[in-house]
Parts: C-alpha cells; structure tokens; sequence
C-alpha cells in the first residue's frame, strides 16, 4: 500500500493517514475560488464561451460537520480579492472555472459543486472504483444525491456492491431503468446478445443512454467519475467542469454541468484512497476486472493490458464509450463511428498518421502482398503478420513485444509482416483474414493457404514464440 503521503500528491493535499487527522489538516486547507467571468457583456467574445446558471445551493443551517472550508468563508475570500462571489443568478463561465481548478484536488472539487448546485445535482455511480466520488461527497459533510442505471444485465456482485453501498453511507441510491417496451422491442427483434454481431451502441443506447438522458433532464448537474487515464484515445482530454455537450438539463440543452472530480487522479491513487478510507468495493476488481459495465460486454484484463480492453473486446479500441460519454469523442472521431461504434480511419497509410511497427526485421506488406499470401497453398517460409491501425492504443501498446520477437526471428525461417488494415482495407481484413479487432495476429503456416489466427490477448514476447513454434 503506498503511504499516506504518495497518495496525497495525487488525490488531495492532505493527509490520509485517519479520518480525524484527516479532518483537522484538510480544513487547515484553504478552498481554492476561481475568477468567474460572470458577464458576457464586460469584455469581448470569447471562443466557444460556456455559459450557464448554478442554482441555489442547499441551506448552511443543512450541512454536517464539513471537512472544507465553508461556502460563506470562500466567498469571503472572493470579495478580499474585489471577485464577484457565484450567486443563483450570476452566469458562470465554465472554461475559466475549469482552468481556475486546475490545482484542486477531488474533495475541494465536489465541495464546490454540491455548493453550488444543491439538490440539483447528483453523482452517477456504476458500481465499481467510483464509488470514490460517493467517499469525497460524504467528506464534504454537505447532502448529496447518487443515482446508477440499472441496465438488467450487470454483474450480480455489482448488485451485492449497491446494497453494501447504500448501507455503508445510509443513503438510497435513485435507480434508473430502461424502458420495458424497448428492451422487449430488441429482444425479441435481434435475440439477447445482438451486440456480438453489430455492436454495443444499439444495446447501450436502449439501456443506458435513454435512461440517463430521462434522469438528467430533472437536475442541473451531474458529476462523474471519469479519468484521463482509463481510456487515452477517448477521454485524455476530459475537463474537471463543462458544460454538458451532449444532454440536456432541467432549462434544456446547454442548461446541464458536468463534473469530473477525479479526471486527473490516476487510477492507483484513486485505489489507494479506497483502501485508506476502507469504503465497500466491487469483489469483481479481485478477479482482474478493472472496468466494469454489463456483464456480457465486461471480462477480466490481463497483465499490461489497458483496463478499457476488458470492454467490448470485439470492436476496435479506438472509439470505446457506450453513449454516455460520447462527448468525449473529437468530431473527427466521432464522424468515424458506424453503427456498431467501430472507428475507421480515413485510408490505408495515406491519412496522416504515425506508423508503427518500423524495424527492418518487420516486412510492411501491401494489400497485394497480404493476397499473395492468402493464394500460395505452398510457401517457403511461415509468416507471422499483424493486422494494426497505428491510431489504436493497444496496438501501440505492442510494438515494443512484435519489434522484439522480429529480431529474435531473425534467420529463424519464419518472416514477420505487418499489414494496415483499417481504412479501405478494413472489409477486405474483415472478409478475408478474420479481422475482428485490433490487434489481429495471424500466422501464415508453410503448407496450408487458410491463416491461423492468434486467439490469445496475451502479446509478450513469449507468448507469441510458444504460438508460432506450435504450428510451425
């Protein structure tokens, strides 16, 4: 377990050592207030200005015992400084609160959202490493709201956390459904594992987007448990506050602010937390499940492996959000999207990206070169080739471990290829070297024409050579 004071460089600027050391060094803590641009009209336009009304925050006379500074102090602080203190009918500028925030740590950003949002604001829990952000809301001493969707198809000992959760914080968690007409509608239509065949997104976008989309149009506010590092191709870039691009508030489209306390905290971090605080987690996380969603589209990850690829491993890596965070999407990516959430890159080696995979001992075969492969019923040598797009994580994740079996293979008898296989070239990958994601590893045995596909996620250096002297 790392020390109390390694995990307070990441989650908080305090100790961890004991809820009431905790306490006292916290509060010695001052509660760090933006600049808030609260006019439009006192300067020029600015690019893309976010602007929305917080609504009143619930009564002092209200709270608990608070580990933070309270409002009234801050606010204190602001008017020292000549800063217009937030007010129910002041508009706040979202950028430069996000900026201003920037230094804070997790507890003094859900105090200030519970501050300024009250009853109107609610955490959304899924059942697993979140429940973190319950932990930070409770510290506040302030009242707050936790809502879950409950899709019908998660885990049961996700079901066994909610209880756990509910009794260790004396709270009733608001759950959401999905509507029975539509799941019965897709059921019945498409059978009750459609999404291994087209997708998740139609799935998710009955069972989770709807739902949420219903919930978040009766609050103001909503906060998450996003971070950076849980899926760099989707969410690197995730504000601490915005505004929400993509669902609607009570007062509509652009009424509704979304929170993410802990976009920047590291996931060990967040891990030692849940340790120190002793708070319930999901038994999942022992059996190597990290990311944690339905239980059909969630399994465990291996070693070295990213945590999002325990998610909808059948699709590509570069697009994996379920709906409910698809603002994370850029629009480039986001105009990559097909129906079944794969992303596909513009052409094959031509759209402006890095390639990977560059050593002399890996032979970047062309299309013509890959069906030249496919033809020979006899062929000199085995091939070991990989299907790659170099924009995907995971198949940067690898290079290091295919560059190095290259050179062990050399003057082996067995070449090693790669073949760029998103772009044009995906539907011919996926027609005719049984491409389901990325990365895809075949090996091209001497005497047979059909490829042998690598079926293991495990893609060390060891692993791949007990693969290849196998068949060959």
């Amino acid at each position: 377990m790392a020390s109390a004071a390694a995990i307070s460089s990441s989650i908080s600027s305090r100790s961890l050592l004991s809820r009431d050391s905790k306490v006292a060094l916290i509060a010695s803590i001052r509660h760090p207030e933006p600049s808030i641009a609260t006019s439009a009209a006192s300067g020029g336009p600015r690019l893309r200005r976010m602007l929305a009304r917080p609504c009143c925050a619930v009564e002092p006379t209200k709270r608990n015992d608070s580990v933070v500074p309270p409002a009234a102090v801050a606010e204190a602080a602001n008017a020292a400084v000549g800063e217009e203190a937030t007010a129910p009918s002041a508009a706040v500028d979202y950028e430069e609160l996000n900026k201003a925030l920037e230094n804070a740590s997790p507890l003094e950003i859900m105090d200030r959202a519970l501050d300024m949002f009250g009853n109107e604001i609610a955490i959304a829990f899924s059942g697993a490493e979140d429940v973190a952000l319950i932990e930070y809301a409770k510290l506040t001493g302030r009242p707050f709201r936790v809502f879950s969707l409950d899709t019908g198809r998660l885990n049961p000992e996700t079901y066994r956390l909610f209880d756990a959760v509910e009794k260790h914080y004396d709270i009733h968690i608001e759950y959401t459904f999905p509507d029975a007409g539509e799941v019965q509608a897709l059921v019945r239509s498409k059978g009750l594992f459609s999404f291994y065949e087209d997708g998740h997104q139609e799935c998710c976008r009955v069972r989770k987007v709807r739902p949420l989309r219903r919930m978040l149009k009766g609050l103001r506010a909503w906060v998450t448990g996003q971070r950076k590092d849980q899926s760099p191709g989707t969410r690197a870039n995730i504000p601490l506050v915005q505004v929400d691009p993509v669902f609607e508030g009570i007062d509509g489209l652009g009424s509704l602010i979304k929170w993410n306390p802990v976009a920047g905290v590291e996931g060990k971090d967040i891990w030692n937390f849940l340790r120190t605080m002793n708070v319930p987690v999901n038994s999942l996380h022992s059996q190597g499940y990290v990311s944690i969603g339905c239980e059909p589209c969630t399994r465990p990850v291996l070693p070295g492996q990213h945590e999002r690829e325990g998610r909808w491993w059948w699709e590509d890596a570069t697009a994996k959000e379920c709906g409910l965070h698809k603002g994370n999407l850029k629009q480039d990516e986001a105009g990559k999207l097909g129906t079944n959430g794969n992303g596909v890159a513009a052409a094959n080696g031509v759209d402006g990206t890095v390639d990977i995979f560059e050593t002399q001992a890996i032979v970047n075969l062309s299309r013509p070169g890959v069906e030249n492969l496919l033809k020979l019923e006899k062929r000199q040598e085995p091939w070991l080739v990989v299907l790659y797009a170099p924009w995907c994580r995971f198949c940067q994740g690898m290079e290091t471990s295919y560059m190095e079996l290259a050179e062990k293979l050399i003057g082996s008898g067995v070449k090693v290829g790669k073949f760029r296989a998103d772009g044009d070239q995906k539907p011919f990958a996926q027609k005719e070297l049984q491409l389901g994601s990325f990365p895809t590893i075949l090996f091209f045995p001497k005497n047979t024409s059909r490829p042998i596909k690598y079926p293991s996620e495990k893609r060390d250096v060891d692993s791949l050579l007990a693969f290849i002297n196998a068949l060959r």
